[in-house]
């Protein structure tokens, strides 16, 4: 009998499961996972997995159909364990939207209905340039539920990155700034992310071929004034996001603030300039207990092959604290902190270049 790998937390299934249980991710091949995701310990760069097929999923196989009288759908953007994603276009407007549709399975979970109604509700509110938001959400006659977004032209992050390799600091913290300009917007509204990811964050082509950052994808924000009926969604002890980048009070399922956001957006930064993440482990869960119980490896030994200044590495690594009082208190003071590092160093070190370049 075939087994099957997930990609997240390295647990093994034997049998026709699709999603790991414990995180949802979609589940590879034993083979396929070994070949992906290189040797024991290693930290490179997360590949992206696509998920297996889902036979008779009305979801899956929109392409050409008007979706509730109208959105005509275009092609399929992509999927994962919980919705697949579709460019569509408005009927009444002519616009070109993305539409993101629950899987039908989760659809008649009336937890995960409400939570991507929970997950509109919150994004509805988030009008920011470098927030996506979502515009709408629907249900067809036949059931399915979906939410409209602004089609976005670009690139994940995470793709770059796999792509390149290490992105140089003068590229990338502007980036980053930006990514903490929209997080104080959202943490200045009483909503924390929770899911901040490589895979979150879009790159998009602005006036004269500047890129800019979107953060995207808050199905896992929480309001951290959370109402008495969404308390079974939210509650303590449920543990919710990816675990590559859960903070270490996420992993422990307490409350979280806007500093779990500014910890997830820490390690995100260090893989972004690094090539790899800063805790090692042969799965997630090993470096999940890393975050725990060890003390990430310092920027300047991430690569041998890269030199970052003093005050660089100071600024990145106060971001990923253990404890949140030993951090950025908000996201705009982890930007503007990785914003003096960069504009105050001198020499090419600090644009994260090769030794022996300079």
């Amino acid at each position: 009998m075939s087994q099957k790998k997930c990609p997240r937390c390295g647990a093994v299934y034997a049998g026709d499961a699709k999603f790991c249980p414990k995180d949802g991710a979609p589940l590879v091949s034993v083979m396929e996972a070994s070949g992906s995701h290189g040797a024991a310990g290693s930290t490179q760069i997360r590949m992206a997995v696509k998920p297996p097929p889902t036979p008779n999923d009305p979801a899956k196989t929109l392409r050409n159909q008007i979706l509730d009288q109208r959105y005509q759908v275009v092609k399929k953007l992509g999927e994962g364990g919980m919705s697949f994603v579709y460019e569509a276009k408005d009927i009444s407007t002519g616009e070109s939207v993305a539409v993101k549709i629950m899987t039908p399975k989760l659809a008649q979970d009336k937890v995960a209905a409400e939570r991507l109604r929970r997950e509109a509700g919150l994004a509805m509110r988030l009008d920011h340039p470098n927030i996506c938001r979502i515009q709408r959400l629907g249900e067809t006659p036949e059931g399915l539920i979906y939410l409209v977004m602004p089609l976005l032209k670009g690139e994940l992050l995470s793709d770059k990155e796999v792509r390149d390799g290490p992105i140089p600091l003068d590229v990338g913290v502007p980036w980053m700034k930006e990514v903490c300009d929209a997080l104080s917007f959202a943490h200045e509204q009483q909503i924390v992310h929770r899911d901040l990811k490589p895979e979150n964050i879009f790159l998009v082509p602005g006036a004269g071929g500047k890129i800019h950052a979107i953060v995207t994808d808050f199905g896992l924000a929480k309001e951290k004034r959370a109402e008495p009926g969404m308390a079974k969604l939210t509650a303590t002890g449920i543990i919710l996001g990816t675990p590559e980048f859960m903070s270490p009070e996420q992993i422990r399922g307490k409350l979280l603030d806007g500093r779990s956001d500014i910890y997830a957006l820490g390690l995100v930064a260090y893989e972004m300039f690094s090539g790899r993440l800063p805790f090692e482990g042969k799965s997630a869960q090993d470096m999940m207990i890393a975050r725990l119980r060890g003390q990430p490896l310092p920027l300047s030994k991430a690569r041998a092959d890269l030199v970052f200044t003093p005050a660089f590495e100071k600024a990145l690594m106060k971001a990923i604290e253990a404890e949140p009082n030993d951090r950025y208190q908000t996201a705009r003071e982890l930007g503007d902190a990785l914003e003096k590092a960069m504009a105050g160093g001198s020499g090419p070190g600090l644009m994260g270049k090769l030794k022996g370049m300079f």
